[in-house]
């Protein structure tokens, strides 16, 4: 579906709405059990506890706020335990950032039982297995976010048992960057066996060995930023080897802190079946002649990071929600696509985040409003 520089609005292709509800602009979403959990974009809205065991009809459980200048627009979930993220937010100095651990067994009233102090900017985004969270935080002493391994076996008592960075960040330690500002922070870690595969912005990504996690070890770092002008937001292993080999999808997001004005943000496939030399051997874009423009961007952000087959689901900002076929990881196919339409108060669709269930069901949160809850016909 090219769009040739105009925004599609209420469009599907194999993917059909069962439920739907007005939610404040959501970052990211997680659904375990029968709840979904959203971490909001804008204070004072924090996260919300949400009951999808009727998915036509969502129920609100609950809400935590955060107070003005953070934003807490990542959660994860294991069981009774919530994670969440406290990050300062348009450059405000107060107050304190880090991530914070809820017991839940109770949904309707989460109980905060620990606080986990990053320095003051705090944490950005994460991944949590129920035993440790992966961490981009601002640490004392580093240049942008690093890479912390953080294990909650005590969730009351939260520890750090590894970290990881890009030689230049440590400055306490005497390295010096080569690059302005922060351009190269670590934005996602996400584990699969004893590797993490960290993605770094505009300092590409990184594949890193934790068989012992208190001394991670660089197998590879990639970096296509520039020639290429988007950031890298996510880099997702696929579950299994295709044609003997081992994949990764990488997506760059279509932002503010672009290089140049265009292209638009793409997904890329990479061969990691030697890990030392990663090899980009596909990538998807939608055709769009657009620039970014705040509210309204246009190109890749955020694959659903539950991986069960050879089809992928990656949203696309005004590009809704797309289906990609990787059965062959040369040729990238889409197969269906969902674009909503403009949330409550809202003139332009910023689908962010999608978490796919195991009964098949894909949960879709926008950027400005709106949960979705869809249904697959691929």
């Amino acid at each position: 579906m090219a769009t040739n520089g105009k925004l599609p609005v209420g469009v599907s292709q194999k993917i059909k709405q069962i439920g739907r509800m007005d939610l404040p602009g959501g970052g990211s979403i997680v659904v375990e059990n029968g709840y979904a959990y959203v971490g909001h974009i804008e204070p004072p809205h924090g996260t919300s506890i949400i009951d999808v065991r009727d998915p036509k009809n969502p129920r609100l459980v609950s809400q935590l706020e955060v107070p003005e200048g953070i934003h807490s627009h990542k959660v994860r979930v294991s069981g009774d335990v919530m994670l969440i993220n406290y990050e300062r937010y348009r450059n405000k100095n107060e107050p304190q950032g880090g991530l914070k651990v809820f017991d839940i067994s109770d949904r309707t009233k989460p109980r905060e039982i620990a606080f986990f102090k990053a320095a003051a900017k705090g944490v950005h985004r994460f991944t949590f297995d129920g035993r440790y969270a992966y961490l981009s935080p601002h640490m004392e002493g580093y240049v942008g976010n690093i890479a912390l391994i953080l294990d909650v076996k005590n969730p009351e008592k939260p520890e750090e048992v590894g970290r990881w960075w890009m030689p230049g960040q440590w400055v306490a330690g005497g390295e010096k960057p080569t690059w302005h500002g922060t351009d190269h922070r670590c934005h996602h870690p996400i584990r699969k066996g004893n590797r993490l595969y960290i993605s770094y912005w505009h300092g590409g990504f990184a594949i890193v060995d934790i068989s012992d996690m208190s001394k991670p070890k660089t197998l590879s770092i990639l970096d296509w930023s520039p020639p290429y002008p988007c950031p890298t937001h996510t880099t997702l292993p696929l579950a299994n080897k295709i044609m003997d080999r081992d994949f990764m999808i990488v997506t760059d997001e279509e932002v503010g802190e672009k290089l140049m004005p265009t292209p638009n943000a793409f997904l890329w496939v990479v061969d990691i079946t030697e890990e030392t030399r990663p090899m980009p051997i596909a990538n998807f874009m939608i055709p769009y002649d657009g620039e970014f423009k705040p509210g309204s961007r246009f190109g890749a952000h955020q694959p659903a990071e539950q991986v069960y087959d050879n089809i992928h689901y990656v949203t696309w900002f005004a590009g809704g929600l797309r289906a990609l076929d990787l059965s062959n990881p040369f040729a990238p196919k889409e197969v269906g696509y969902y674009v909503p339409m403009p949330g409550k108060g809202q003139t332009a669709v910023q689908s962010n985040d999608v978490f796919r269930a195991d009964d098949g069901k894909l949960y879709l949160i926008d950027r400005l409003d709106g949960l979705e809850i869809l249904e697959p016909q691929i």
